[in-house]
Parts: structure tokens; C-alpha cells; sequence
């Protein structure tokens, strides 16, 4: 049993999502005139909707709630807010999954009060809808039970932050702080049930070495413990 409930999203289940949450909204007869992402974890579906749903115009705002994989803070915040005029356009607020829904929720209000199009509405691959505190207009995928979900433009990221976490739990839970590469990718199946190309834990831990982390001696990953 994983501790922690992980599962991996490939390319191609995003391109197949994509098209299917397009179709619904033509079918719903919403024609949007510009489609605003949700950074970051928005880009990808928003311009895959853009292809999808014909529409040329793109803009983006950064709100997030997670600050790290699978670690949510203890609010959402607006980063870099600006101000457009959205008058006269048709909106289409994008990202790719709504768990607790705050961070669209503080995106959508902002939006609407100082850009104020003259129409907004929510698209998102995937709703969670047990612990979400908004419905997305539209989505292509309802998830009744929380896990977290491993797209590929944040692959290499959420690898190195579940190692950190991973190591040092382990540190502190069995006082081991030396770790040989095969036995962190053998945590990380046992911790959370997934397997990434071996390129992937291995610029994960250089990532960790940089930072200062975690440090190696001869085969062997140290878990740096800061008093």
C-alpha cells in the first residue's frame, strides 16, 4: 500500500483529455474568444484547447495552493497580479485539475473583478469533486477519491520533492540518513507505487546534491539534517 496515493499521467492521456473536455464545451454551444491558463499546471491543457477549440487568443495568470507535490499550503495566493482590459471577450479559465478549487477560485474572482470579461466560465481535465469547493463548468474526468496526479510537465519537479520528503521521513522515522541509489528507487515504489524513467531520479538527486539536501559520499545519498 502506497503512503502516499500517486498516479502517473502519460502525454497522450493529456491529448486524449483535451479533446474530449473540447467537445463538450462545443456541444455546449460556449464559444470562447480567449482562453487564460491557470499557471502553471494550466499551460498545457490551455493550448491544447486553444488547438482543439480554435481559439487564438492566450493569456495566463499564477495561482497557486501547493507547495510542493501533494503538500498543499494554507491558502491559495495570487503571484504577479496585473490588470487587462477583458471587455467584449468570451472567457475560458483553464487548469488541469480542480482538488480543493481554491486556487481557481481566487483566479476567477480576480479575473472578474479588475478584467472583467463580459463572460467566464471553468474547464479542467479533472475535478475532484469530494473535497473541491467549486464545479468546474466543464470537465472531462470526475475523481471520487483524492490522489495525486503525476502530469509530465511536472515529472522531474514532483520526483525530486517526494525524494526529499521520502528520505527524510525515513531519517527521522528509522534513523537511517544514508541511502544507495537503487534503495531510493525502491522507497520511492514502496512510498508511492509509481516507476519513472531512471533519468528522472537521477537529475532528481542531483537537483537535491545542488541544493544542498542531500550530499554523496562514494555510492551513497546522505540526508543533510539541519539543527
Amino acid at each position: 500500500m502506497a503512503r502516499v496515493p500517486v498516479k502517473l499521467v502519460k502525454w497522450n492521456d493529456i491529448v486524449e483529455w483535451s479533446r474530449g473536455l473540447a467537445k463538450l464545451i462545443i456541444e455546449s454551444g460556449y464559444k470562447p474568444s480567449i482562453i487564460i491558463a491557470v499557471a502553471r499546471g494550466g499551460y498545457v491543457p490551455a493550448r491544447l484547447l486553444a488547438d482543439f477549440l480554435g481559439v487564438e487568443n492566450m493569456i495566463s495568470i499564477q495561482s497557486q495552493h501547493w507547495t510542493e507535490a501533494a503538500k498543499a499550503a494554507e491558502k491559495a495566493i495570487l503571484k504577479f497580479p496585473f490588470r487587462v482590459d477583458l471587455r467584449g471577450y468570451k472567457a475560458l479559465l483553464v487548469d488541469d485539475i480542480i482538488d480543493t478549487g481554491e486556487t481557481v477560485l481566487l483566479a476567477k474572482r480576480y479575473i472578474e473583478n479588475e478584467w472583467k470579461p463580459d463572460e467566464l466560465r471553468v474547464a479542467a481535465l479533472q475535478w475532484i469533486s469530494p473535497i473541491a469547493k467549486l464545479k468546474p463548468d466543464y470537465y472531462y474526468l470526475e475523481v471520487k477519491e483524492w490522489v495525486w496526479f503525476q502530469y509530465p510537465w511536472t515529472r522531474l519537479e514532483d520526483t525530486m520533492q517526494f525524494i526529499n520528503r521520502m528520505l527524510r521521513e525515513t531519517a527521522k522515522e528509522k534513523g537511517v540518513k544514508e541511502f544507495t541509489y537503487e534503495e531510493i528507487k525502491s522507497l520511492c515504489r514502496e512510498w508511492y507505487n509509481i516507476e519513472v524513467e531512471d533519468f528522472y531520479y537521477r537529475e532528481a538527486l542531483d537537483m537535491l546534491l545542488k541544493k544542498g539536501i542531500l550530499v554523496k559520499r562514494g555510492n551513497k545519498y546522505i540526508v543533510v539534517i539541519n539543527s
